[in-house]
C-alpha cells in the first residue's frame, strides 16, 4: 500500500513523501524528498519513535542512492533465463523490454553494491539487447569503444554473476578484455579504436573468406578524435562490410549543455531511418548509381549531389559528413525503442557486399529503473552518487581540488594563463569548475583531441599567452609527437599538467600513468617535476608559470592530499633544478621523486623504530637533476634507494647516469631503484596496487635493511 501525503520535516524543508506500509507488522517506512535528497525514516507503532535507515533513533539521514530504498534485490525473471546471448533470439519484443527493465535493475544494484558508476551502461541497454537480438556473438565480433558502456553487454554474456567483483581486484574488468571473454573480441581502452580494429578484422575475413559480421559501437565522447576519422575515410575507401553504431548520448563540450544542438527524433525519423535501411531502398540507391555511371560521368555526378542534398534536408545536422568518408548514414534511431532498433539492425545485418555503415543512435543517460517508475521519483533528485561530477560538500580534497585551486589564484594574478583541458571522455575534471567560472574565457576543453590540445597549446604559446596544458598521464601517450615535434623541438613554453599519474586503482593499466616521467624526462628541452605534497604542487604552479624560455610539465597522483587540515595558498616558485632534504640520517638515504617521498617517509619511521637513521631527501626534479643534492647524498651515505611511482628509465635511470659518469658507483656507495614492476599492475585498490608494485612504505623499508644486510628483520617487516 502507498500512500501520499506532506509534512514539514526537522531540517525545515517542506517535503512530499511515500509511506510504504511494510509486511513486517504494524511497522512502516517514510521516504521524505528535502530539495535533492531522500531521507528514510522507519516509524515503530508500538515506541513511536523514528528509527532512520541506519538504526539512528530521532534522526533524519540522507540518502545517497535510490538503491538504498530497497534492501533486497529486485526480482530479475526473465534475465534470470539469460545465460548467453542465443537466450535472446526466442524472445518477444514485449519480453525484450522487461529485460531492459530487468538489466536496469541489476544495473542499479551492481552499482550499490560496488559504488562504481553505470550511467553510461544505463543509456545503452537497449541497444545491447537489440545488438546481442540480431547478431550472433562471439562468431559475430561486436567491439565497443567507451568500457563504461559494456555492463549490460557483459551482464549478457555471461559475466552476471561476477559483476560484483567490478573494478577490484582479481575481478572483472572495467572496460572489454580479450582475456576475460571470448565475446570481447578486442580491448577497449582510452576509446575510439574499435573502427579501426573492426576494419583490420573485416579485411581479414574477406581475404580468408568468412562470412562472419563486424559490429563497431562508438560514442559522441569518442567521435572527436583524430582516429575515428583516420578509420572512418579508410573504411569508405576500403569498402569492406561492417557496421558503425554512433551511441549519442547527446553529451557536449558546450558549456551550456541544454544551449547545445540536439538531434530530433520524432515518428518521421523513425520512419525515414526504417526506409534508409531497407534492402528494396539500398538497391534502388545502388541501380541508380549503376545506371548514372553508364550514362557519363557528369550525369553521375549529379545524381550524387542530389542524393547527398536530399539526405542532408532530411537527416541531422552532420550526417552527410559520414557519407564524405564513404560511410552509408542510417539515422537517427530512437536507442531506446526496441523495436525499431531491432528493424534498422536487422535490414543493415541482412546486407551484403554493401560496404560499410554507420547507424545513428540517440540515446540518455537519465533512463530511470522499474523502482524509479514505481514510486515517481524524477531524475534529478536522483543523481548518480559514484558520479565524478557531484562531490560532496565533507568529501577528501585531491590533488586535483588543490591544483585547481591554485591555478586559480595565479590566474588572478596573470592574465595571460589559458588553460587546455584535453584526454577525458567524461567530461572536464570538475576540479577545473572554479577556473571555468571566473574565466570562463580562458578555458578551453577539446575533449579526446589530446593531439590537437598539445599544438594548439603551442599556438597560444607562440601568441605570448601562458597555457596550462592538462592531459592525463594516459591520455598524453596518444600526443607524443606533437610533445616532441610541435612543442620540445621548437622550445615552446607550454606548461604540462599531468594528472592521474602512477597507479589508479580500480581503472588498473588501462588509465594509469606509468610512462609519462620516462617519455617527458628524455627529451632534451624539457623540465620535469613533480611535487611531493599539495603545498609542493602550488609552488611548482607558480614555478610553470614563470618559465618562459621552454617546455615544462609537472606530474600528481589521483587521490587525497597529504594535509588534509590545511587550506590553498599562493605557491612560491622553486629554483630550477633544486631539490631538498626533508630529513637528516647517516646510515642508508632514500631519494625520492613526487608522491613517494610521503612513502620514504612512512620507511623513515619504520627504520627509525629499529635504531636506523634515515636521509628522506626529496628530489623535485627529474630534469634537471640537482647534481648537487646527489653528490650530497652519495658522500655522506653508504647506501642509496631511489624510488619512484614509474616505470623502469625514469628517474632513478636519470640518477643512475650521473652517479655512473661522476664515478660515484666505482667508490663505497651502493644504490638500489624501487620502480613500478615491468608488468602491468592489474586494477585494485590503491594500497593494494601500492603492494603489488612493492612502493609501499614496509617495502621501501625491507630494501632498506636488506641493503643493510638485516635480511631477517626485513622479512619480518613484510610478514
Amino acid at each position: 500500500m502507498m500512500n501520499t501525503a506532506s509534512a514539514h520535516c526537522s531540517l525545515g524543508f517542506t517535503a512530499h513523501f511515500h509511506e510504504s506500509l511494510r509486511s513486517s507488522g504494524s511497522n512502516a517506512s517514510v521516504i521524505f524528498r528535502c530539495g535533492a535528497e531522500f531521507v528514510r525514516i522507519g516509524l515503530s507503532s508500538s515506541s513511536g519513535a523514528s528509527v532512520c535507515s541506519k538504526g539512528c533513533v530521532g534522526q533524519i539521514c540522507a540518502l545517497p542512492d535510490i538503491d538504498d530504498i530497497f534492501s533486497e534485490k529486485t526480482p530479475t525473471p526473465i534475465l534470470d533465463t539469460i545465460e548467453s546471448p542465443m537466450h535472446l533470439k526466442n524472445l518477444s519484443h514485449k519480453e525484450l523490454k522487461q529485460l531492459a527493465d530487468d538489466i536496469r535493475s541489476e544495473l542499479s544494484f551492481i552499482r550499490h553494491e560496488t559504488q562504481k558508476s553505470v550511467k553510461g551502461s544505463m543509456s545503452v541497454v537497449e541497444l545491447t539487447i537489440a545488438i546481442h537480438h540480431v547478431f550472433s556473438a562471439p562468431m559475430d565480433k561486436i567491439l565497443w569503444d567507451a568500457g563504461e558502456q559494456t555492463y549490460a553487454h557483459k551482464i549478457l554474456t555471461g559475466r552476471r554473476s561476477v559483476m560484483h567483483t567490478l573494478r577490484q581486484k582479481n575481478g572483472i574488468s572495467g572496460y572489454t578484455s580479450r582475456s576475460e571473454s571470448e565475446f570481447d573480441p578486442f580491448g577497449a581502452g582510452h576509446g575510439c579504436n574499435s573502427i579501426s580494429a573492426g576494419l583490420g578484422m573485416a579485411i581479414a575475413r574477406d581475404i580468408k573468406g568468412k562470412r562472419e559480421r563486424i559490429v563497431a559501437v562508438i560514442s559522441n565522447e569518442s567521435i572527436m578524435s583524430g582516429q575515428l576519422y583516420e578509420a572512418m575515410s579508410n573504411a569508405g575507401y576500403l569498402d569492406s562490410d561492417m557496421v558503425v553504431i554512433l551511441n549519442d548520448s547527446r553529451q557536449s563540450l558546450h558549456s551550456k549543455p541544454e544551449d547545445a544542438p540536439k538531434t530530433p527524433i520524432n515518428a518521421l525519423s523513425s520512419a525515414f531511418s526504417k526506409l534508409q535501411s531497407s534492402r528494396l531502398f539500398r538497391k534502388f540507391r545502388e541501380t541508380a548509381k549503376g545506371l548514372t555511371k553508364k550514362i557519363g560521368k557528369g550525369m553521375y555526378e549529379w545524381a550524387a549531389k542530389v542524393d547527398e542534398y536530399a539526405r542532408g534536408m532530411i537527416g541531422p545536422p552532420g550526417s552527410t559528413l559520414f557519407e564524405e568518408l564513404g560511410l552509408y548514414y542510417i539515422g537517427p534511431v530512437d536507442g531506446h525503442n526496441i523495436e525499431d532498433l531491432i528493424c534498422v539492425l536487422n535490414q543493415v545485418a541482412s546486407l551484403d557486399s554493401t560496404g560499410p555503415v554507420l547507424v545513428h543512435v540517440i540515446t540518455t543517460e537519465d533512463k530511470e529503473t522499474r523502482e524509479e517508475k514505481q514510486i515517481g521519483i524524477s531524475k534529478k533528485f536522483n543523481q548518480d552518487p559514484y558520479d565524478s561530477d557531484p562531490q560532496p560538500s565533507n568529501r577528501t580534497q585531491t590533488y586535483s581540488d588543490w591544483f585547481g585551486e591554485a591555478l586559480t589564484m595565479e590566474a588572478q594574478l596573470d592574465k595571460d594563463i589559458m588553460v587546455v583541458h584535453a584526454g577525458s571522455g567524461m567530461g572536464m575534471d570538475p576540479s577545473l569548475k572554479l577556473f571555468r567560472d571566473r574565466f570562463p574565457d580562458r578555458l578551453f576543453d577539446v575533449g579526446m583531441a589530446e593531439q590537437h590540445a598539445v599544438t594548439f597549446s603551442a599556438g597560444l604559446s607562440c601568441g605570448g599567452l601562458k597555457p596550462f596544458c592538462i592531459i592525463p598521464s594516459t591520455f598524453l601517450q596518444r600526443a607524443y609527437d606533437q610533445v616532441v615535434h610541435d612543442v620540445d623541438r621548437q622550445k615552446i613554453p607550454v606548461r604540462f599538467v599531468i594528472p592521474s599519474a602512477g597507479l589508479v586503482g580500480s581503472d588498473g593499466p588501462t588509465n594509469a600513468g606509468a610512462f609519462d616521467i620516462t617519455f617527458m624526462s628524455c627529451l632534451p628541452n624539457m623540465i620535469v617535476m613533480a611535487p611531493s605534497d599539495e603545498v609542493e604542487l602550488a609552488n611548482m604552479v607558480a614555478t610553470a608559470s614563470c618559465i618562459d624560455d621552454r617546455p615544462v610539465c609537472f606530474r600528481y597522483p589521483r587521490g587525497a592530499i597529504v594535509k588534509s587540515n590545511t587550506s590553498v595558498c599562493h605557491g612560491v616558485p622553486i629554483e630550477i633544478g633544486k631539490g631538498r632534504v626533508v630529513i637528516e640520517g647517516k646510515d642508508i638515504a632514500l631519494l625520492g621523486y613526487g608522491s613517494m617521498v610521503q612513502n620514504c617517509l612512512r620507511a623513515q619511521s619504520l627504520l627509525s623504530e629499529l635504531g636506523i637513521y634515515v636521509t628522506v631527501a626529496d628530489a623535485r626534479f627529474c630534469k634537471p637533476l640537482d647534481i648537487k643534492l646527489v653528490r650530497q647524498l652519495c658522500e655522506n651515505h653508504s647506501f642509496l634507494v631511489t624510488v619512484e611511482e614509474g616505470s623502469i628509465g625514469g628517474f632513478g635511470s636519470h640518477v643512475a647516469q650521473f652517479i655512473t659518469l661522476d664515478g660515484k658507483l666505482d667508490g663505497s656507495i651502493k644504490w638500489r631503484p624501487i620502480v613500478l614492476p615491468d608488468n602491468y599492475v592489474e586494477q585494485a585498490s590503491p594500497m593494494e596496487q601500492l603492494a603489488l608494485a612493492g612502493l609501499t612504505g614496509h617495502h621501501i623499508a625491507a630494501t632498506a635493511l636488506n641493503l643493510l644486510g638485516r635480511t631477517r628483520e626485513a622479512l619480518l617487516l613484510m610478514c
